[in-house]
């Protein structure tokens, strides 16, 4: 059974970091790319950052650039994303999503909320 867990959510003052994890587990067949996409109520879901899992090749919002770090480790099946200098326009569900080349499948997400 293909699971998909993010975890690391919360409340972050401006200026703060969190780190956000993402295990998939039950695959059968070789994922080939894992990212990091964004929802704010009333708006579509946006991409925050990529990464392609064979050779590391990342792509980021440019929303993001500078501030987040995207990374993984390909033997746990397992992303991450390292978020810094936290903005309030930030907060949303975070969703990780896993892909094979059969299929997508979407984490159930994770709230990060940037206030003071």
């Amino acid at each position: 059974q293909v699971q998909v867990v993010e975890s690391g959510g919360g409340l972050v003052q401006p200026g703060g970091s969190l780190r956000l994890s993402c295990a998939a587990s039950g695959f059968r067949y070789s994922i080939y790319a894992m990212g990091w996409y964004r929802q704010t109520p009333g708006k579509q879901r946006e991409l925050v950052a990529t990464i392609i899992t064979a050779g590391g090749k990342t792509n980021y919002a440019d929303s993001v650039k500078g501030r987040f770090t995207i990374s993984s480790d390909n033997a746990k099946n397992t992303v991450y994303l390292q978020m810094n200098n936290l903005k309030p326009e930030d907060t949303a569900v975070y969703y990780c999503r896993v892909d094979t080349f059969q299929a997508r499948d979407w984490g159930q997400g994770t709230q990060v909320t940037v206030s003071s």
